[in-house]
C-alpha cells in the first residue's frame, strides 16, 4: 500500500486540494508540482528513491518509468486523477471523487490467469486468385502459406507457397488451432512439363493451421467473427483493408498468451439433468458459441472465449463467473469508490462503468470538452458486460445515487440490455445505459442528468452474486416484500397446479439447487425460494406439466425457509397398515384398472398394499411369478469326467 502520493497540476490546468486529500485518504500529500514530467523531473526522481509513491500522472507513465530505470528502482504505479477527475467544467469540488479513485487504486490488483497459445505460423488464405494470391506472395517470405482457390480456377506456376482448389466446407477453432474441412479438394501435382496438374477432387479433406485469412468477401465464417483470434477477414473489394489484414497476419507467429477469461464450477450448473434440458441462458447468448453442452454441464473453450462477460452476468447459479477480474474483486471495488466517496463528504455519487474504448471517451471529453461531473465516479472494467444486475444492485445499495453504463461499438447490446431490465426491476430507474461515439455528447448526457437521491443507510454486502442482489434489494426497499420481475429472471417462486399434480416428486430428485424437496414421512412438496434458479427442469420433467414459474424476489424471510406446496393423506396398507404412497393417486388409479382383465381377483388388492404385504401376497397366489420347478443339479468336474472313456 502506497504511503505517499506525488501530484501535479499540469500547467494549472487542474485544482488539487494537497490538504483534503491527504486528510481524506491518510497519505501524505505534497505541494502539487507544475511540470512533474519536465522542469520539475528532479522531485519525481526524489519520490521514486522514497518508494510507496504513487504518481497521479498516467499520461508521462513512460517517462516516469525510463526515470526509474536510470534510478535502479522499480517503476511506481501511475493513476489517472487529471482527466477523470481534475480537468472539468464542473465547479463542485473534486476532493471526494479524488479520494475515491486514490482508495481503489490501493486494492490489491487481481492476478491474470493465461494460458500460452502457439502460433507457427501456418496461414490458410481462402479466396479468389486475384486477391489471394497477391497477398500470399506477401506473406509467403513470413508464414508458411497455403491457398485455397475455389473451384476450377487456374492455379500459378510457384512453389513459393502451396496451392489447392475446393469448397471450404467447415471451420472451427481458433489462433493456433484452426480445423478446416475442404470438399472437392485437389492438390498440385508438381511433375511434368506445362502448368501443374491437379490430383483427382475429393470430399472431407481435413487439414490443420494457425492463421486464417478469409478474403471471400462472403458470409463470416464463425458468429461474432471480430471477437475470433487468429481469423481475418477483409472485403476482397477494399485493397486497404486486405493491406491491414494481410499485416495483421504476418505479425500472428510465435508464442501468445491467452486470458482465461471466465472460471467453471460445474456442480452448480442447472444446464441438464438425467437428460432433460434445464438452463440454457449462457448458450443462448454467447456470441462466439464458446459455451457448449457437456452432459449435465456446459464447458467453455477457453481459446474461442472472447470474455463479453455475458455468461457471468447472467447465470443464475454461479457455475460460470468472470474472472480477469474476479467478481468479488469487482463488487469490492465498486464499494470502496463508494464509501471514500461519501466519507470525503460528497453526496450522491454517480458511477460510470466503461472499457477502455470508454477511457478513451472520458480522456477526449476531459481534454477538449466539458471532462466529467464531479460526482461522476469511472469504473474501468475490460467489459462492460460483465457488469450485471447484481454489480449494478450492489453499487445503488452502496451508496451511488446512479448507475450508467458507457458501451463502445460491438458491445452485445442484447445482452447488456436484459441486465439493465433486470436491475431496473430490482434498483429502481437510476440503471440506464449510454450508447454513444461522441464524448461530447457523452459528457452533456451525464451533465443533463437529474440528480437522485441515495438509499439511506448504505450496505455492502458479501457473498454470492444472488445474495448480495437479495442484501442490496432488501435496503433499497426497506418498505416492499415481493419485487415483480421481468420474464426469463433468475429469481422466482414455482407454482404447482393442485389438481395437476400427483406427488410423483419428479422435480425433486432433479432439482439442481435444491429448492424442491420432499417429507420422508409425509407425502409432500416443498420449497424453498432463494435457491430456485428458475432453470426449467422441473417444470420440463413434471410429466402432469403442472408445474409454472412466476419470476419476482421474495424479501420476506419466508424466502429463506421451506413452504410446502403440496401434501396430501398417505394411503394406508389394506393389510398391515403402514402407510405408503398417496391417497387420492392409489384410489385413482384403483377405480380405472377396476373390471380390467389384467386385474382380476386379488390383483387389484395387491396395488393398495405396500411393499412387503405385495410380495407376500404374490408369494402365496396361485400363480406365484416367484414359483420355479425343482433346482437343476450343480454338474461338477467329476460329472463331466465320468463320461470320457479315458477315465
Amino acid at each position: 500500500m502506497a504511503k505517499s502520493l506525488i501530484t501535479c497540476d499540469c500547467e494549472g490546468s487542474q485544482s488539487i486540494d494537497a490538504e483534503a486529500l491527504s486528510e481524506a485518504t491518510g497519505l501524505t500529500v505534497k505541494t502539487p508540482c507544475t511540470a512533474l514530467c519536465t522542469r520539475q523531473l528532479d522531485r519525481a526522481a526524489e519520490a521514486l528513491a522514497e518508494g510507496d509513491t504513487i504518481f497521479c500522472c498516467t499520461q508521462e507513465a513512460r517517462v516516469f518509468e525510463a526515470l526509474a530505470e536510470e534510478v535502479g528502482v522499480e517503476a511506481p504505479p501511475v493513476l489517472d486523477l487529471r482527466d477523470r477527475a481534475g480537468w472539468s467544467d464542473d465547479a463542485g469540488s473534486n476532493v471526494p471523487k479524488m479520494s475515491a479513485l486514490i482508495a481503489e487504486a490501493q486494492l490489491p490488483a487481481a492476478g491474470e490467469k493465461t494460458m500460452d497459445v502457439i502460433s507457427e505460423g501456418l496461414c490458410l488464405i481462402v479466396g479468389a486468385p486475384e486477391v489471394a494470391l497477391p497477398a500470399a506472395e506477401q506473406l509467403q517470405e513470413h508464414l508458411g502459406v497455403t491457398v485455397l482457390l475455389p473451384d476450377g480456377a487456374e492455379v500459378p506456376d510457384t512453389r513459393a507457397y502451396d496451392v489447392v482448389t475446393g469448397r471450404l466446407r467447415q471451420a472451427k477453432g481458433a489462433l493456433g488451432q484452426f480445423e478446416v474441412v475442404i470438399d472437392a479438394l485437389r492438390m498440385v501435382e508438381p511433375g511434368g512439363r506445362g502448368g501443374f496438374g491437379l490430383s483427382a477432387p475429393k470430399d472431407g479433406g481435413r487439414s490443420e493451421c494457425d492463421i486464417l485469412l478469409d478474403l471471400r468477401g462472403d458470409v463470416p465464417l464463425f458468429p461474432a467473427h471480430e471477437k475470433r483470434e487468429g481469423y481475418l477477414r477483409a472485403d476482397p473489394g477494399h485493397g486497404p483493408s486486405v493491406s491491414a489484414a494481410v499485416m495483421a497476419a504476418s505479425h500472428m507467429v510465435g508464442t501468445f498468451e491467452k486470458v482465461l477469461h471466465v472460471k467453471m464450477e460445474p456442480l452448480l450448473c442447472a444446464h441438464s439433468r438425467a437428460e432433460q434440458t434445464g438452463c440454457t441462458r449462457c448458450l443462448d447468448l454467447c456470441p462466439t458459441g464458446a459455451i457448449l453442452p457437456a452432459g449435465e454441464h456446459v464447458t467453455v473453450d477457453p481459446m474461442v472465449c472472447a470474455g463479453c462477460g455475458a455468461c457471468s452476468a447472467l447465470c443464475p447459479s454461479g457455475a460460470i463467473s468472470y474472472d480477469a477480474p474476479p467478481v468479488d474483486m469487482v463488487m469490492r471495488r465498486v464499494q470502496v469508490l463508494a464509501k471514500a466517496y461519501l466519507e470525503a463528504g460528497g453526496k450522491a455519487p454517480r458511477l460510470l462503468v466503461h472499457d477502455e474504448h470508454g477511457a478513451e471517451m472520458i480522456r477526449l471529453a476531459a481534454r477538449h470538452g466539458r471532462g466529467l461531473p464531479v460526482d461522476v465516479v469511472p469504473l474501468e472494467l475490460p467489459k462492460v458486460g460483465a457488469f450485471g444486475h447484481a454489480e449494478m444492485v450492489a453499487a445503488l445499495a452502496a451508496g451511488f445515487a446512479s448507475v450508467r453504463l458507457l458501451v463502445g461499438q460491438g458491445a452485445d447490446m442484447d445482452a447488456i440490455g436484459a441486465q439493465v431490465e433486470l436491475a431496473r426491476a430490482i434498483g429502481g430507474e437510476a440503471v440506464a445505459v449510454i450508447e454513444t461515439p461522441d464524448p461530447d455528447v457523452m459528457a452533456d448526457a451525464l451533465y443533463a442528468e437529474e440528480k437522485p437521491g441515495t438509499v439511506a443507510t448504505p450496505v455492502r454486502p458479501m457473498g454470492t452474486r444472488r445474495q448480495i442482489t437479495r442484501q442490496a434489494a432488501k435496503a433499497l426497499h426497506p418498505e416492499t416484500e415481493v419485487l415483480a420481475l421481468p420474464e426469463g429472471a433468475p429469481y422466482g417462486a414455482v407454482v404447482v397446479d393442485d389438481d395437476s399434480c400427483t406427488l410423483c416428486l419428479s422435480c425433486v430428485s432433479l432439482c439442481p439447487s435444491g429448492a424442491l424437496g420432499d417429507n420422508p414421512d409425509r407425502p409432500e412438496l416443498r420449497f424453498q425460494e432463494d435457491a430456485c434458479l428458475q432453470c426449467g427442469l422441473c417444470a420440463n420433467v413434471c410429466p402432469e406439466d403442472a408445474i409454472t414459474y412466476e419470476p419476482r424476489l421474495d424479501l420476506t424471510d419466508a424466502a429463506l425457509g421451506q413452504r410446502v406446496l403440496k401434501e396430501e393423506e398417505p394411503f394406508a396398507c389394506i393389510e398391515c397398515g403402514a402407510l405408503f404412497g398417496v391417497k387420492s393417486t392409489v384410489e385413482r388409479i384403483t377405480a380405472k384398472l377396476e373390471g380390467h382383465s389384467m386385474f382380476g381377483g386379488d390383483k387389484l388388492r395387491m396395488i393398495q398394499m405396500c411393499d412387503d404385504c405385495r410380495v407376500n401376497a404374490q408369494f402365496h397366489s396361485e400363480d406365484n411369478p416367484f414359483a420355479a420347478g425343482e433346482r437343476p443339479k450343480v454338474r461338477t468336474t467329476e460329472d463331466y469326467l465320468s463320461k470320457r472313456r479315458d477315465h
